[in-house]
């Protein structure tokens, strides 16, 4: 099992944000409160400060106040909140996910995906590898709704693909001779957790999927 980036630049950054964002904010009410004291002291006996407004700003004290307390808040949820995710993300861990998706691992001569095609119709399917280059394309026919494309490893040239990461595309015809809109999912078991962006990234193997494209989520035995 591999968890990475725990404490990833995002949090950090979170942080750095929060802290400058009430650093600010209490700087202003030291300020305030200086203010007010040093116009108290110097105010003339004979025209002392005017009740409503004396109010007024003791209203705005206390509104500065809240706001560092508000802001104290929020970071303790930010934080339990993000403690949350990290413990559900490692959760998935030796669970079988399907996720939207287009890069599937080829292990062992053996890639699938999962496919939802808007009508019936010829598709023309082209594999790519990790770096961009083409190594298959072939031609299939789809029917509606949803099934399964599976690939073997074998090359447009005849020879066999390394394991790795390869990505589908798919561009199809329907009989009626509309353009298919397809969609692609992927499945796999998660073996890691990826903690180095905002949402945290499930890894099956060399794939990182992030957590909110999950659609469903099984144990495997």
């Amino acid at each position: 099992m591999a968890v990475s980036g725990v404490n990833g630049s995002s949090g950090s950054s979170n942080t750095s944000s929060s802290s400058s964002s009430s650093s600010s904010i209490a700087g202003n009410f030291d300020q305030f409160l200086l203010l007010l004291t040093t116009q108290l002291k110097n105010q003339s006996p004979l025209d002392p400060m005017d009740t409503n407004q004396f109010t007024a700003q003791l209203v705005q004290f206390a509104g500065v106040e809240q706001q560092l307390k508000t802001n104290d808040t929020l970071g303790s949820l930010l934080s339990l909140s993000a403690a949350g995710t990290a413990t559900n993300a490692v959760s998935f861990v030796g669970s079988n996910i399907t996720a939207d998706g287009a890069t599937a691992l080829l292990k062992d001569g053996n890639a699938s995906w999962k496919v939802n095609s808007s009508a019936a119709g010829q598709a023309t399917i082209t594999i790519k590898d990790s770096n961009g280059s083409v190594v298959q394309t072939m031609t299939r026919s789809l029917a509606a709704g949803d099934q399964s494309l599976g690939w073997d490893g074998t090359t447009s040239i005849g020879t066999k693909a390394p394991d790795g990461a390869y990505t589908v595309s798919i561009q199809g015809t329907s009989v009626a001779g509309q353009s298919l809109t397809v969609k692609t999912q992927i499945s796999g078991v998660v073996d890691g957790v990826d903690f180095t962006t905002s949402i945290p990234s499930l890894k099956i193997g060399s794939i990182s999927v992030p957590l909110d494209k999950v659609k469903s989520v099984t144990r495997s035995e």
